[in-house]
């Protein structure tokens, strides 16, 4: 039976070749990398101790480098597992999900027109180019310099230039042999029982050639010259060769560019941007594996065929509203498919920037920053659940409880679900300021409340320490203060701490609904400081909780966390009120549990265990935060926080 091109092209995209070759060798862990798709094993064809055989998935490809075998899917089954060659495909098509074809006469015919329209598309690529290069193309030659595209980087992805023109590009195919019905076919002009006369599709347009995974030329991209045309950007329709929501633009180079780079934890992944531009400008500023949905949001085809080349990719969006949407989308999306081994990480850009801007204007390094920057999934979950919300109440606290529950659950992967929930779980007792319970082993947590968060009961001279008497006062707690005063006043300090921030236990209620202020105001918009994140309404609305405190810093003579500080000194004395605070928190925390376990058995351990933990606090109160040079960057030098 003959299968067609097509066919066989989809089911070798779906099943990544290590998952057929698993079943017949066993991966060297060492020499094995699974986020490149890079595997090693001994040789299933000679009897060997060191491994020489290698299959790399994301060109779906084998060598044994001591028998000199190499093949693909199909090529492995039929020499290794004695199947043939239908045999073989079946297999593949059943691993992919794929109904194996029945024999169907048209199907064979339409796969034989696919294979004319390849040649059909090569042709309008290279008339394409040759229009850029001439007369006609002045203006778009200069659009693409104003853009900063160099001639080697035009050349690399063929741009090109299809003239104002009706017919133009239909008499041209005609004239190499194309007929009436592979032109309409390719897509390449504008054709109906309504339309007496074919027409170009793409006129004084900027082109933009897609490829498939192979690079064939399979669909074309047009930028509008003329402003004031209807769409900007024009993609071909759906043909026999092209099918948006399966294809990325730049996978093939992309994917050898990450295969490349194996050290360079920006380069050996692939980053997903939004359209054809960002791509070539980032290749151009050397970051040569970004790839690009074509007009539509990322799809799970798409998401799919990027985890066949890396286990890790990057999603990378504009910082504003609509880039933030757009990454939700993408995580609900991605969530159910997660396991390991295969896992997305979220780059949201600066200050509204798209990708194109941000190399021409600070380079390769800077986007590289972001990249490097980029959260988990399990972050941007915990920013959208609760980024700018308030949990005040019980009903609140069980709903986003109830949320995370679902979310969840409904990942695919158990071992990855649990793993899940049990992170969800940890951030969620942190945010809300729970602890263990006392008996061991029953895994609840329980909700201190009042004076029991602070249990200063075990003496009136640990009573009077400074660690806990802010919290039992009217007070706002000084550090609690300062740590909120430094992100309001420097709200660089969130982008490098967000989870942090979110999870760092606040024991002032009105502290709390100040933290959750400022993180609705720089989900919705990223300010760099305080008066643009105070624009918002969110920080309107806590006018008098900033008042005060600000008075509280003032009081404490704590400048360094207010907006006279240079940003590198706010930085410092935060990272050392970050390490104060959460060992307060911890040593509060167990305090809790060594009084309940000194009130249940009165043993010498459990009182020597309190007592420790009195003299831990005490040294805590006595003990100053030095930073050495704190003030210098600010010209005002000080060494106390």
């Amino acid at each position: 039976m003959r299968f067609t091109q097509t066919f066989m092209d989809e089911i070798r995209d779906r099943v990544p070749i290590s998952d057929v070759i698993g079943n017949y060798v066993t991966w060297d862990k060492r020499k094995t990398n699974t986020t490149r798709g890079d595997y090693w094993a001994c040789s299933p064809f000679v009897s060997e101790k060191t491994p020489s055989f290698h299959c790399v998935d994301p060109k779906g490809f084998y060598k044994c480098f001591s028998s000199g075998e190499s093949g693909d899917h199909f090529t492995f089954l039929t020499k290794v597992a004695a199947m043939s060659f239908p045999e073989a495909v079946e297999r593949v098509a059943n691993m992919a999900g794929v109904p194996m074809p029945a024999y169907d006469p048209e199907e064979k015919k339409r796969d034989e027109v696919r294979r004319t329209l390849y040649d059909v598309m090569e042709w309008a690529t290279k008339w394409f180019e040759r229009n850029l290069q001439v007369e006609s193309g002045a203006a778009a030659r200069a659009y693409l310099r104003q853009r900063g595209l160099s001639e080697a980087t035009i050349a690399k992805f063929r741009l090109g230039f299809a003239p104002n023109s009706r017919n133009q590009l239909k008499e041209f195919l005609a004239s190499q042999g194309a007929t009436k019905e592979q032109i309409e076919a390719s897509g390449m002009v504008i054709h109906g029982e309504d339309i007496p006369v074919s027409y170009d599709r793409f006129r004084d347009r900027i082109m933009f050639p897609i490829e498939d995974a192979q690079g064939r030329v399979i669909a074309f991209g047009g930028r509008a010259m003329d402003p004031k045309a209807p769409a900007k950007y024009l993609n071909s329709p759906e043909t026999e060769l092209f099918h948006k929501s399966d294809v990325l633009f730049n996978l093939k180079r992309a994917r050898a560019a990450a295969a490349k780079a194996k050290d360079d934890p920006v380069g050996s992944t692939l980053i997903t941007v939004e359209g054809y531009m960002d791509v070539i400008a980032l290749d151009q500023a050397g970051v040569a594996n970004a790839v690009a949905p074509l007009g539509t949001a990322l799809t799970e085809r798409q998401l799919q065929m990027i985890w066949r080349v890396t286990g890790e990719p990057v999603l990378c969006f504009d910082g504003d509203k609509a880039g933030l949407r757009a990454a939700y989308r993408s995580l609900d999306m991605a969530m159910p498919q997660l396991k390991a081994g295969r896992s997305v990480r979220f780059a949201l850009l600066p200050d509204g920037q798209d990708p194109d801007d941000l190399v021409r204007e600070n380079g390769r390094d800077a986007f590289a920053e972001v990249i490097t920057k980029a959260r988990s999934a399990a972050e941007m979950l915990w920013q959208r659940e609760t980024g700018g919300k308030t949990f005040e109440t019980p009903e609140r606290r069980a709903a986003l409880e109830a949320a995370f529950r679902e979310i969840t659950g409904g990942i695919e992967d158990t071992s990855v679900r649990r793993h899940y929930q049990q992170e969800m779980r940890e951030r969620t007792n942190a945010f809300f300021g729970t602890v263990p319970a006392a008996q061991k082993g029953k895994g609840t947590y329980q909700r201190p409340t009042g004076n029991a968060r602070s249990k200063v009961t075990a003496s009136a001279r640990l009573a009077n320490t400074s660690l806990v008497s802010g919290l039992v006062s009217d007070a706002l707690p000084v550090r609690e203060a300062a740590l909120i005063s430094a992100v309001l006043c420097h709200p660089d300090l969130l982008a490098e701490n967000f989870d942090m921030f979110c999870a760092m236990q606040v024991q002032s209620p009105a502290l709390r609904q100040l933290r959750s202020a400022i993180l609705k105001a720089y989900t919705d918009y990223p300010a760099r400081d305080r008066d643009t994140l105070m624009e918002h309404g969110a920080m309107k609305a806590q006018k008098p909780t900033i008042d005060r405190v600000d008075e509280t810093v003032k009081r404490a003579r704590l400048w360094v966390c207010t907006r006279e500080a240079a940003l590198d000194d706010a930085r410092e004395a935060f990272a050392q009120a970050v390490k104060l605070h959460i060992k307060e928190s911890s040593l509060a925390s167990e305090l809790n549990a060594a009084e309940r376990a000194l009130a249940d058995e009165s043993s010498d351990g459990n009182l020597e265990r309190l007592i420790d933990i009195r003299r831990q606090m005490d040294e805590m109160q006595s003990m100053e935060a030095l930073i050495e040079g704190f003030g210098i960057a600010s010209g005002r030098p000080n060494t106390s926080f």
